[in-house]
């Protein structure tokens, strides 16, 4: 893999969003993250692995194809095109899982040659384990494994006691991120910053969040990751999808097509959040903020 050469490291810096279940806001949590680092002028390449369901793909087709439509528009040109920054995207095509050879040279080709020109790579995995799977988690600098805030993804890390609920075990993704971190120490001394981030976190204090929270705290110390709070569950990150939209984006009524609302705010708050406790960006800054007019638009 490419390497800087004064110091012998990788010059960019591989972010894997991975979590082996569906629905969990991986090409959410990984969309918002590659546009936040591009708000910040970065070099950002995006990959996305899951050729089946391409959610990754998909929405950065729409973020596109939103952007040449407001184009046409003459009276939003300007805002438009400066509030839709786009990353360099690449899918990995690797036919059946059986052939998953050819998928992971095409993967670490691909990485090779991106880390010459860009200062972030964001790859979006599957949600199944396979060979293809384990080699983007070994090539992760930062890991980044969005959970539902349930005990139904809590099974994906660990088990519980029914009664205590105190952590009684590993489950087969942890033993994997576990495995694949023991390998990358390893082969080049590599540290994989691991990141577990609570996603659609219910905004109410409940027992359910109190109980997932203390027994994710928990298993951070057995597995030596990081715990962070994601996104909220709001609806609007649903509506963000159709249009390729994200809540780091200049939102208005030509982006929207309706008025920013204090929940558009308070989501691109939560991501700024995110990406700052990700800590990626070093001493460049933090992720984009809002700006007077937005406040004044959310109001």
């Amino acid at each position: 893999m490419s390497l800087d050469k004064a110091s012998g490291v990788r010059a960019a810096r591989v972010i894997v969003v991975g979590n082996e279940k569906g629905g969990s806001g991986k090409s959410t949590v990984a969309m918002h993250i590659s546009v936040a680092l591009l708000k910040l002028g970065h070099r950002v390449a995006t990959v996305d692995l899951d050729t089946r369901q391409r959610s990754f793909t998909t929405y950065i087709e729409h973020r596109r194809a939103w952007a040449e439509k407001t184009w046409a528009e003459k009276t939003r040109i300007d805002r438009v095109n400066r509030a839709l920054e786009m990353p360099d995207h690449f899918a990995i095509e690797h036919g059946s899982e059986a052939d998953e050879a050819a998928g992971c040279t095409a993967l670490a080709d691909k990485i090779d040659s991106l880390a010459e020109t860009y200062n972030f790579i964001v790859i979006d995995t599957p949600g199944r384990d396979g060979s293809l799977t384990r080699l983007a988690h070994s090539m992760a600098d930062t890991l980044v494994t969005p959970l539902n805030d349930s005990f139904v993804d809590f099974d994906l890390l660990g088990t519980v006691d029914p009664e205590t609920f105190v952590v009684s075990g590993i489950n087969h993704y942890a033993r994997m991120v576990d495995d694949v971190r023991k390998q990358r120490r390893m082969i080049d001394h590599g540290n994989i910053d691991w990141i577990v981030l609570r996603n659609r976190l219910s905004m109410t204090s409940t027992r359910n969040k109190r109980l997932v929270g203390q027994a994710l705290t928990q298993l951070s110390q057995m597995l030596d990751f990081r715990l962070v709070d994601g996104l909220a569950e709001r609806m609007i990150f649903r509506e963000f999808f159709p249009r390729g939209l994200t809540a780091c984006d200049e939102l208005n009524e030509a982006t929207l097509g309706t008025r920013p609302t204090m929940s558009h705010v308070t989501a691109r708050q939560e991501v700024a959040a995110l990406v700052n406790t990700m800590a990626l960006t070093g001493a460049k800054g933090t992720a984009a903020t809002e700006t007077p007019d937005q406040t004044r638009d959310a109001a």
